[in-house]
């Protein structure tokens, strides 16, 4: 087969595929036709493109690529786009089947197709397909060992899910936790409260939040459970209600949930954690529990109606930790006796750690429901070693947990290499804030809980870290969090890391989203690459100014990280508009972790600060590294 060019017509190019009658180029035939003539045997005519439309679909940094590989700067042969995918995008296990694929994909001109190449039409169109996506497919399917025990999983995390505003007068909602759930969420929290009628109900103690029925939560939870994981949901009450409640809330959760809800022992699994795998389709009580798994099993099909249990909870009362724990309401009606307090007294005028007890009743029937994720209040690290049970998970408040990974990292890692743990924000967070969860992930803590429905940073950073793994909302901790041999600090350099050199070229970006500060809509756009990890590996690059052009701007920007814990990174690429007054505007961002991510030339898909997709807007880099 040959390709002939013709000269453009009307701002249209036409490209003739034909077989020649014998006669060799500028030859004339014996009938005296000119060399044009001699296309005897046309097997087709087609249109390229109106030459504008042609300039706007094709973009120039494409067209580059695209004419590296053609011989001729018009058609891709198979064999260019095998040597293509496998030079530039890294495609080890390339065949000429598979470019072939790709070919019968994207190819819409169907003579180019028939003939295995490709047009730069067809070229383009693969570039821009979520095959060219900067993030690796392999990481959109649960591709981790799902037979761990649960301490071992990063687990998506949530607090007072209900709450869809701020801690104090905004409206609580099932909204909450079913867009939680859509977002891969695994561990609920639920506030429960005594309600009138004998129904319990959900809200924020002691503020104007509104409230909700608890059987209506759980009713959703239902539903939505496992309509984007199908790996179990941990429900985290926090129990405020009465023993006759309670047993509402025991029954509320069995005749709803069903047979989902877990409420025995396995028998593979009496005295250590299950796994997710063993647990797909399943949901969790966390809450406070009496006895132990054994007695729990002896009193399985007896009737607990009225059977009411006590037990004395310690709580610290260090005052210099403003934050070890929640402020709740309920504390603050515990009256100490004379006795205690002196007692306290002279514990602060000795530096000594201050604690003070309280009786809590627990309906039984409530109680029995909590198996493998049994609440238990955390004390120290030496307390925990000696006395906690392999089924006890702590919560511990973001500044006394900060407190810890700074002042006893190592034995925070070897705390959370065998028991779970749950951060969540400091009471102050009224406006429902949250922190930054990386620091937390850093040492091992498996439920970091956010406040899902403030977008910003940290939420960013739980959305892009728990892509990884099919979006199943548990991520495999790596090695050195959870084995017992590993000596690993993330305060300090690492002795046998295995660093890599990440290396970006930002090149482009493609119909980013206008400016809204603006008149003319047209934005001065700024990229920013952050790269979040263990401290030695936060980085931070920014690009230059693209003045006006938001729709098509070409940066051709190079920049390197050396990445000493890669397992542990997550990169963040921010699109801003610049304002030096109202200081800078955001448009978009993308959140990943590291070793998810393609080599070669890539595209990164924008979203809003909500999380909604802001497709067709992206940017077009290359990237390459090396371990």
């Amino acid at each position: 087969m040959t390709i002939k060019k013709f000269p453009s017509y009307k701002g249209v190019e036409l490209i003739t595929f034909g077989t020649h009658d014998n006669t060799e180029r500028g030859e004339t035939s014996k009938q005296g036709e000119t060399e044009q003539q001699n296309w005897t045997q046309p097997i087709f005519v087609f249109l390229i493109k109106f030459k504008h439309e042609f300039s706007r679909t094709a973009r120039e940094e494409v067209t580059e690529i695209f004419n590296t590989y053609s011989e001729n700067r018009k058609i891709l042969l198979e064999k260019n786009l095998v040597q293509f995918l496998t030079q530039e995008q890294y495609s080890v296990e390339m065949t000429k089947t598979i470019a072939s694929e790709i070919i019968e994909k994207y190819e819409p001109i169907e003579e180019v197709k028939q003939a295995h190449q490709m047009s730069l039409e067809g070229f383009t169109r693969y570039m821009d397909s979520s095959e060219c996506l900067l993030f690796d497919n392999k990481c959109e399917r649960t591709y981790q060992n799902m037979n761990h025990p649960l301490n071992d999983y990063f687990i998506s995390s949530s607090h007072n899910t209900y709450l869809i505003s701020d801690q104090l007068v905004g409206p609580s909602d099932i909204w909450g936790y079913v867009s939680a759930l859509v977002k891969g969420c695994r561990c609920l929290e639920i506030d429960c409260w005594d309600g009138s009628q004998n129904e319990p109900v959900v809200y924020h103690g002691y503020t104007l939040t509104s409230k909700l029925l608890f059987k209506t939560v759980i009713q959703a939870i239902r539903k939505y459970a496992f309509i984007t994981s199908d790996y179990p949901v941990v429900l985290s009450l926090e129990n405020h209600c009465s023993p006759s409640q309670q047993e509402v809330i025991a029954h509320n959760l069995q005749s709803i949930l069903g047979e989902t809800l877990l409420s025995d022992v396995l028998d593979e699994f009496l005295d250590k954690l299950p796994s997710p795998e063993a647990l797909k389709f399943k949901i969790l009580v966390r809450n406070k529990k009496i006895g132990t798994l054994k007695e729990t099993r002896e009193r399985k099909g007896t009737d607990k109606h009225g059977q009411i249990e006590e037990y004395e909870e310690v709580e610290e009362t260090d005052q210099e930790d403003e934050d070890d724990d929640e402020v709740k309401e309920s504390e603050t009606e515990d009256i100490l006796k004379d006795n205690q307090e002196k007692e306290m007294e002279s514990k602060r005028v000795a530096g000594l750690p201050l604690f003070k007890k309280k009786r809590v009743k627990v309906a039984v029937a409530l109680s029995d429901l909590v198996i493998y994720t049994k609440a238990e209040k955390f004390r120290s690290f030496q307390h925990s070693r000696l006395h906690q049970q392999f089924n006890e998970s702590n919560s511990i408040g973001e500044s006394k947990a900060r407190k810890l990974s700074k002042l006893q990292a190592q034995e925070f890692i070897l705390h959370t290499r065998k028991f779970i743990t749950r951060i969540y924000p400091k009471a102050t967070r009224t406006d429902s804030s949250n922190f930054n969860p990386q620091e937390f992930w850093n040492i091992g803590c498996q439920m970091v809980a956010l406040n899902f429905q403030t977008p910003g940073l940290p939420m960013d950073l739980q959305t892009g870290k728990f892509l990884d793994n099919g979006g199943s909302g548990y991520v495999l901790k790596p090695d050195f969090l959870r084995d017992n041999k590993s000596k690993f600090n993330p305060n300090k350099a690492p002795i046998d890391s295995n660093p890599i050199t990440l290396t970006i070229r930002l090149i482009s970006g493609i119909q980013l989203p206008p400016s809204h500060h603006s008149s003319s809509n047209k934005a001065d756009v700024i990229v920013i690459i952050e790269l979040f990890g263990v401290p030695n590996d936060q980085a931070k690059h920014q690009t230059r100014v693209i003045k006006k052009n938001a729709f098509s701007p070409r940066w051709n920007e190079t920049f390197t990280f050396i990445i000493q814990v890669p397992e542990l990174a997550l990169i963040r690429f921010v699109v801003e508009n610049q304002s030096l007054i109202a200081g800078n505007e955001f448009l978009g961002q993308y959140t990943l972790p590291v070793l998810c991510m393609n080599k070669g030339y890539r595209r990164v898909p924008l979203f809003s600060k909500m999380g909604e997709s802001l497709e067709p807007a992206s940017l077009f880099l290359y990237v390459w590294y090396v371990r």
